[in-house]
């Protein structure tokens, strides 16, 4: 198969409609494809790009409050690019649009092309071959979870299968398979897709590594590594594989898998396709925008998230605009736009069967019972309906246990026999979960040593890293119901010169004010941990104002922390 680079033209302008381009912003649309396109011109010179929202695949319109006709708006999450730089510019310093190629022909007409670099799963093709029933089973565990019966190899995706994510925010939704540790012992290979911990459990792999540490393990290059913290989590975990992007994975004649990255969040985002003698399974997992966008077509089995509800926005938010009524009204349309979103996703790619995982977890834990009412995910049975209105492809609501027979249901997807539920009787629903001694680990870090000594704070923050940026953060500890700890530490953090001052400074500044859980943001201080233990898990509530998304530095404390925690033993001997 040829796989050179090629090039796709987009759109054509005619020589009339190029001459009458206006300076600054114009909108396109292609009539055939139905596709958006945005073109900038300043003194004679042309910028051009998908009008297409890098973050969530929004619609861009003209944005009112910017005078200087450079930047658009998008109609999802009100995103702002400046058209003129191909830069965000809400959030600030996030990221950059992908720029199209504008050619004039010998008459001034113009067009719009786009180079397509050759699709990295179309190295080395296989044609299907045919599949005995039995050959291939997909059963689901829980979460995103998946157990993949390839011939005679095992394959699993993600094991979430018991104890918490994100410190004590999400439990599990759904009740394992009681036999779930013995599979996992039986997999010829594991894919972890990222550091989440809803899709990296420690508490699952210790019961794992204490079978079997040398199971192979795989990941992608992330440039945060997947496994940052193995060695603080004290799992012995000896079979790691990083592997590159995009190149196959040969497991066995038949067998073979390739990882690749996400556009959105390339840093520690990534999707799988296993392929089975010529067969594709696509698992896009949380990707935003996986392979920036660029998917295989036809697989014959997609899998994806569809949920919502995972991250902290906007119901730890209060202040301004942030009433319920708000926060209600924003949560119906977000999941509403993320079931068209995905349903779009699956009508383009025409796989042959579709199933959504990765969104059943709960907050399930008392303290968290705001969150639970508040933060509804969208319904499985409601997206697959919608696919099923739009296109023909077969669609797959998973409960715990069952298994999808791949050959049969290629063969005929209404063969009663392709998809084996669980037994009746089966338990679905998790109605208990072990909160005590996740909690008692948390709480183990209130006491420490280190929370003695009010120089923690300039310690820990040093260590972090963020400076030089006009944002003045105070840091409440809480207790249970976010009032303040007794005791507990409330400071200023200014962010411009990393100083830690008694009140706000005189200059303008950017205000945040975060309100965490003492155990939380105790123990993620103690071990270096990521804030998205804080955020994704619901254990701050926040203000800010003014209202704007502060990218450069949640994304920091969220993805850029140093990978080695801090070194609390010496802080202690200085104390000392």
């Amino acid at each position: 198969m040829d796989r050179k680079q090629t090039t796709e033209t987009l759109l054509s302008l005619s020589p009339a409609e190029t001459a009458n381009l206006k300076e600054g912003i114009n909108f396109f649309r292609n009539k055939t494809t139905g596709k958006e396109y945005i073109l900038y011109k300043e003194k004679g010179h042309l910028k051009a790009c998908k009008n297409l929202c890098k973050h969530q695949g929004g619609l861009f319109i003209k944005d009112i409050e910017d005078l200087d006709g450079r930047s658009v708006k998008c109609t999802k999450h009100n995103w702002k690019l400046d058209v003129s730089t191909m830069k965000y510019i809400n959030p600030p310093g996030s990221f950059c649009q992908d720029e199209l190629v504008v050619e004039m022909d010998e008459n001034n007409g113009l067009f719009l092309i786009e180079l397509n670099p050759p699709n990295p799963w179309d190295s080395d093709p296989r044609s299907p071959e045919e599949l005995a029933f039995g050959e291939v089973q997909i059963t689901y565990l829980t979460h995103a979870c998946m157990d993949l019966k390839l011939g005679d190899k095992r394959m699993v995706f993600d094991p979430w299968l018991i104890g918490p994510a994100f410190a004590r925010g999400w439990w599990l939704l759904h009740e394992p398979p009681s036999d779930w540790l013995e599979r996992l012992c039986k997999a010829d290979l594991i894919y972890i897709s990222h550091m989440h911990s809803d899709h990296l459990s420690y508490p699952t792999l210790k019961q794992l590594s204490q079978r079997r540490p040398d199971i192979p393990i795989y990941v992608g290059d992330t440039e945060r590594p997947v496994f940052w913290n193995l060695d603080q989590s004290g799992v012995q975990l000896t079979n790691i594989n990083v592997v590159p992007f995009g190149v196959w994975q040969q497991v066995d004649k038949s067998l073979r898998f390739m990882i690749l990255m996400d556009g959105v969040h390339p840093e520690m985002d990534t999707c799988i396709i296993v392929e089975y003698k010529g067969h594709k399974i696509l698992n896009t997992v949380d990707c935003t925008r996986p392979n920036g966008g660029r998917l295989p077509e036809k697989v014959a089995l997609m899998m994806s998230d569809f949920a919502g509800g995972a991250s902290g926005f906007p119901m730890t938010f209060s202040g301004g605009k942030f009433t319920e009524e708000w926060k209600a009204q924003f949560i119906k349309a977000e999941r509403r736009k993320l079931l068209n979103y995905k349903a779009q996703l699956v009508k383009d790619l025409q796989p042959r069967i579709y199933c959504p995982f990765a969104g059943y977890f709960v907050e399930s834990h008392p303290s968290d019972k705001y969150i639970k009412e508040t933060n509804t995910k969208n319904d499985p049975n409601q997206l697959n309906n919608l696919i099923k209105k739009n296109c023909d492809v077969v669609t797959w609501t998973p409960r715990p246990g069952a298994t999808l027979d791949l050959g049969r249901m290629l063969k005929d997807p209404t063969d009663s026999q392709g998809i084996v539920e669980p037994p009746e009787g089966t338990k679905i629903y998790k109605d208990s979960w072990d909160f005590g001694p996740y909690l008692r680990t948390l709480q183990s870090a209130v006491g420490d040593e280190i929370f003695l000594h009010p120089s923690w704070i300039k310690e820990y923050f040093t260590w972090a890293g963020f400076k030089s940026y006009n944002l003045v953060v105070r840091m409440i500890e809480t207790d249970e119901d976010f009032n303040p700890f007794p005791g507990g530490y409330d400071y200023l953090v200014d962010f411009l010169d990393l100083s830690f001052p008694k009140e706000r400074p005189s200059r303008e500044h950017p205000y945040e004010e975060i309100r965490s859980r003492v155990d939380v943001i105790r123990y993620v201080v103690k071990h270096g941990l990521l804030w998205d233990d804080l955020y994704i898990g619901f254990q701050t509530r926040l203000q800010r104002d003014p209202d704007i998304y502060h990218h450069l530095f949640w994304n920091h404390f969220q993805i850029k922390l140093p990978l080695t925690p801090p070194n609390w033993r010496s802080f202690l001997m200085h104390c000392g």
